[in-house]
């Protein structure tokens, strides 16, 4: 068969177009083996392919079209056209295919949480008549219809119509297929044939409306033997009209009177029957992977995961793993059950020690009937690549008393052998590994109902993909080359956070990650897809530069961004001022500056931690060098109030530099440190060395790196979005590049709009009102106080927020009452945006009946504790919040009113 590909497209000069397909003929998805198109004119390329008879094996033939610039980068269109096996009938074929970039809005609604769930009531079944011998075929997608609806296609030709719409030609959407399709003989019909789609309502038999544009034209007139076939991309209709809402809570915070002193993925259920209830469309939940390292309470930060696919055990509903007579065992723990579940808070490791304790009781006499099940043998065939790592990983973890591999005394590298043979039928540590399979099956199988119990219900889940993983994770002993372990990720200094924040994460090797894909996260958007819908990106911005934090550091203000483009001494020189290595690096520690930092202190910090210099300047002592050595020092002192003063004093010593340099760059690379003006170092500087630096350090924050950050950007995002269907939306917070918004918008990815962090420049806060279509609206989320408590932490700010953001005269009510919090939510609902999340806690503060006395308890994160105990459990169960009706009614009305 001759095929021929034509693609409607503009391209400027240098650009050239490219085909890729799963065919071996197409590059078998190779991009480096991608079959050039050829230059027709300022409006098409082409290629003519004779197809061979074994080239359309296999059940579905997918293709699209790579754009490639002069510099060689590379931008695939969104989403694979398909060749129907029907075509091949043919002796040739003519596909005029049109572009589709990633950032339309309507390849949101081509996601499967709209098509599988959101969209699914809409669709609407319809046959189309054809003709005895078609000789073109038109597709186009309108994932927006509305239900009793579809296409139909009408032109200014015999076989369209002439225009006439009360008999237009309709268009059939078979079931799971995304495109309308309609066939036409247009043998006879005078070229160029100008044409349109429209709505029409099946259900009432009438012509709805045309399309919005100018017409659409044909310009390939009928050829003997040809068939045509038309991919029109999208029908030209609103695509932003379609608004939804949903709630925000985090699994451990769930609260069931069947609760075992945690939330469980079986609490899902109840939480969807009252979101459903109340009208709502999703339930946002934060990362559930497994943080086991310690058995101790620090292991409850979710986002410090051991493994990137394995799931947590504290959500295992034990009821329904217990099988049989264990079904009597499990009743001897109903106390303890009842006393945990009646705590305000959750105790992480009671919680732990009890479920554990039960699971290990029962795993022996369940364990043959439930390896012999086909959904645990087809589980463990589908995550075998990870879960024997992981369970391995889980042996040794217990068995050396600690997660950080690196100080086990064997095993220390990871090793395929030696994982298999821990199963060996003679291995002692068989059912201990394999304890760790049975407990990730139920955890997936039960994460899994949950999830098709929401569908059921029209809901959708979505989960929180977080930037990294431990450092003392499976997934950082199996794959060590991924990661960079000699350096830590976190974040700049904010409002949040005045020293920035150390996660502790190793950061990606993302030149490695590169040679193979990306892979490892292919393979983790593989694993979210099977339970979840959609997905918040942790830290986007990590993607286009991460803040790199050496491995001596405490503190996040000691980072920089990785990858950078640095300074170097030659820009110090160009602009007159000598550039000094030592001044400019080094700690600027005087004693000016040691009493302003400790004051009556000052005389015990030179005695105990610094050497004395010439010209009054000291330095630290080698065993205070580093902030981690200061730590440890302290932390086998007894602890007061004098002591962590000193302590805080001496990391702000180490820390006051204005530079950081490259190592291994031989002098000739540095890094500015963030808030540098704020250094007691930069402050005795000389007004013409601080004019410079200050012009330097702009340069370096604000301007030289942006094309090179989105240049790394789109390196890694388009390629992780092609991999999954979810709906994915960026968490992109923070210092925000200004190359971040383009990127989001030119990809398709939702973006996070939190009134109280306008990302625009020298605004206080955000309007809801001005928010993208293509984003997530929210008052807050878990790293913030909730409303109620926000209110009152400044009432300076408060009253300039009801003033000015509320549009409200006279003073603030000292609280924020119902009508305040509602008045908030009604806001956010009325914004553009596709999706408004609340959390559950602001919600309930819409209802004085129903909202928790002290809202401070409210609060889930604190971003400045490294420290901080992950703990928050709603004040009511799940039960009661079902039963207020009324309060369900209000929030169903609320959203209806605003058309979500």
């Amino acid at each position: 068969m001759k095929l021929t590909f034509q693609l409607r497209f503009h391209t400027e000069y240098g650009q050239s177009l490219w085909l890729t397909g799963n065919p071996e003929i197409l590059g078998g998805g190779d991009e480096a083996r991608a079959v050039p198109l050829q230059y027709q004119n300022e409006h098409s390329w082409r290629t003519t392919i004779q197809w061979p008879d074994n080239a359309q094996s296999g059940p579905k033939i997918a293709y699209h079209y790579v754009l490639r610039q002069a510099d060689g980068l590379l931008t695939h269109e969104w989403g694979d056209k398909n060749l129907r096996p029907e075509l091949f009938q043919h002796d040739e074929v003519l596909l005029v295919d049109s572009w589709n970039p990633a950032g339309a809005f309507e390849n949101a609604f081509c996601t499967e949480p709209f098509q599988q769930v959101l969209l699914q009531a809409n669709r609407t079944a319809v046959k189309a008549s054809a003709p005895r011998v078609p000789t073109h075929t038109f597709n186009v997608r309108a994932p927006l219809l509305g239900k009793g609806q579809t296409l139909c296609l009408l032109g200014g030709c015999a076989a369209l119509g002439q225009w006439r719409t009360a008999r237009p030609l309709l268009m059939s959407r078979p079931d799971g297929a995304e495109d309308f399709s309609a066939q036409a003989d247009l043998s006879g019909q005078p070229f160029p044939v100008p044409y349109k789609y429209g709505v029409f309502d099946v259900e009432r038999g009438v012509f709805v409306r045309f399309e919005e544009g100018a017409n659409r034209v044909l310009e390939d007139a009928v050829a003997p033997g040809r068939h045509t076939v038309v991919h029109d991309g999208f029908v030209a209709l609103p695509a932003d009209t379609w608004k939804g809402a949903g709630v925000a809570i985090p699994v451990f915070s769930l609260r069931g009177e069947a609760s075992f002193g945690v939330g469980e993925f079986t609490d899902l259920k109840r939480l969807a029957d009252w979101g459903a209830r109340a009208g709502l469309k999703l339930i946002q939940i934060l990362p559930i992977n497994d943080t086991t390292a310690t058995h101790r309470w620090r292991d409850s930060y979710p986002y410090a995961a051991i493994s990137a696919f394995a799931l947590h055990p504290i959500y295992l509903n034990l009821d329904e793993v217990a099988a049989g007579a264990n079904k009597a065992r499990l009743a001897k723990l109903e106390a303890e059950r009842r006393r945990l579940n009646a705590l305000d808070a959750v105790d992480y490791e009671a919680v732990m020690k009890a479920k554990l304790a039960f699971l290990k009781q029962i795993f022996p006499p369940q364990k043959a009937s439930t390896f012999a099940r086909a959904d645990y043998r087809r589980f463990f065939s589908e995550n075998r690549r990870w879960l024997e790592p992981y369970a391995a990983f889980c042996h040794f973890r217990d068995r050396f008393g600690t997660a950080a591999f690196n100080r086990w005394p064997a095993h220390r590298t990871f090793r395929q052998e030696d994982v298999a043979a821990l199963t060996a039928e003679d291995s002692p540590a068989r059912d201990d590994v394999e304890f760790n399979y049975f407990i990730q099956f139920h955890l997936h199988r039960q994460l899994r109902d949950a999830a098709e119990y929401l569908h059921a219900r029209g809901m959708i889940l979505k989960g929180d993909i977080p930037i990294g993983v431990g450092r003392h994770s499976a997934d950082a002993w199996q794959n060590p080359e991924l990661f960079r372990l000699d350096v830590q990720a976190g974040a700049p200094p904010d409002a949040f956070a005045a020293k920035g924040q150390n996660w502790g994460f190793p950061t990606y090797d993302w030149p490695r990650m590169r040679q193979d894909g990306f892979a490892w996260w292919r393979r983790r958007f593989e694993q979210m897809g099977r339970c979840f819908d959609a997905f918040r990106i942790d830290h986007i911005l990590g993607f286009f530069r991460i803040w790199s934090i050496p491995a001596d550091a405490v503190e996040g203000i000691l980072g920089h961004f990785v990858p950078a483009i640095p300074v170097t001494p030659d820009e110090f020189t160009r602009r007159g001022v000598a550039f000094d290595r030592d001044r400019f690096t080094r700690p600027w520690i005087t004693g000016a500056v040691l009493e302003e930092m400790f004051a009556a202190d000052a005389e015990i910090v030179k005695r105990d931690f610094l050497v004395s210099g010439p010209a009054g300047h000291y330095s630290l002592k080698p065993d205070f060098a580093t902030q981690r050595a200061v730590e440890k020092y302290f932390a086998a002192r007894e602890q007061n109030e004098r002591n962590e003063k000193i302590k805080a004093g001496l990391h702000d010593l180490i820390s006051n530099v204005i530079l950081f340099e490259t190592k291994d760059a031989g002098g000739q690379q540095y890094h500015f440190r963030f808030a540098m003006e704020e250094t007691l170092s930069f402050k005795a500087l000389p007004s013409q060395t601080q004019a410079v630096l200050k012009e330097l350090y702009v340069d370096y924050f604000f301007r030289r790196q942006e094309a090179f950050w989105r240049a790394e950007a789109m390196q890694k995002l388009p390629a992780l979005k092609r991999a999954t269907r979810m709906l994915v939306c960026g968490e992109d917070l923070g210092l925000v590049p200004a190359c971040v918004p383009g990127v989001m918008k030119e990809l398709g990815l939702l973006s996070l709009e939190i009134q109280r962090m306008p990302k625009e420049l020298r605004r206080e806060f955000s309007r809801p009102a001005a928010a993208p279509y293509l984003s997530v609206v929210t008052p807050g989320t878990h790293d913030m106080s909730v409303l109620r408590a926000w209110w009152t932490e400044d009432y300076r700010r408060t009253q300039r927020f009801y003033n000015e953001e509320l549009g409200r005269p006279g003073e603030a009510p000292v609280e924020c009452g119902p009508e305040i919090v509602q008045a908030i939510v009604r806001q956010h609902l009325a914004s553009p945006s596709m999706w408004s999340i609340f959390q559950l806690q602001d919600l309930l503060g819409m209802d004085e009946g129903l909202r928790r006395a002290d809202p401070a308890a409210e609060r889930i994160n604190v971003p400045a504790d490294s420290a901080h105990y992950w703990r928050y459990r709603m004040h009511l169960t799940l039960e009661a919040l079902l039963q207020a009706e009324e309060f369900s009614r209000d929030l169903r009305r609320l959203l209806e009113a605003s058309g979500r």
